[in-house]
């Protein structure tokens, strides 16, 4: 999986340099970018609306695919975006697709950045600058938050006696390894992760990054 994250109108220039790469396919989806600088908070301009880019790409095609991106959308220059990749154990729904495990992706590919995390979280909407904040605390840099909806047995309300699965708030934070273990601990006890309908966590490795500082 490649991820892309850029500014809003950047999307469809990430497709698009992505198909010269061997790239067959990618989602668009709109989140929500967190600004750390004192004037823009005390302007109240502290959050700015992304474009996030997902692509399956196969393993051997990935490498050259996330470098040829970051040079073709300038990611090593600030504000243009961020690219990072994980391994997916199974694809399924392309007619091209192939079974492979993590195992397998790795051997492959190699772990070209292991000094980066990326921790996942999804919550109840209008919760996941909490967890943003709450993941600040413990010396992250911020975050992606991207609307959701969820469909958990904890998460199902009524209204009028009609059923109705409320909206979530997926957010995404990227760490070095190193203070990845004080930002999950730090979010998980300032937003009660533990606890039944509070939301889930988990953490997944990062093969290659780049426009990360």
């Amino acid at each position: 999986m490649i991820c892309c994250v850029v500014n809003m109108g950047d999307g469809s220039k990430v497709v698009k340099h992505a198909k010269k790469y061997g790239v067959k396919g990618a989602t668009v989806l709109v989140g929500m970018g967190t600004v750390h600088s004192r004037l823009l908070d005390f302007l109240w301009i502290n959050e700015v609306r992304k474009e996030v880019v997902t692509m399956i790409v196969e393993s051997d095609l990935a490498s050259d695919a996330i470098k040829g991106i970051g040079e073709d959308m300038q990611f090593n220059k600030p504000n243009h975006g961020i690219a990072f990749s994980y391994p997916v154990y199974e694809f399924v729904g392309s007619r091209n697709s192939t079974r492979k495990t993590v195992q397998e992706n790795l051997s492959n590919n190699g772990v070209k950045n292991n000094m980066y995390k990326v921790i996942f979280v999804i919550v109840d909407k209008g919760k996941g600058e909490d967890v943003v904040d709450a993941a600040n605390k413990a010396g992250a840099r911020g975050g992606t938050i991207i609307n959701a909806r969820g469909a958990g047995i904890h998460e199902v309300q009524k209204l009028f006696s009609v059923e109705i699965e409320p909206e979530k708030e997926e957010i995404f934070i990227i760490t070095k390894t190193e203070t990845k273990d004080s930002i999950v601990e730090s979010i998980r006890t300032h937003m009660k992760i533990d606890e039944p309908g509070n939301g889930v966590m988990f953490v997944v490795d990062i093969n290659e990054a780049y426009g990360l500082r």
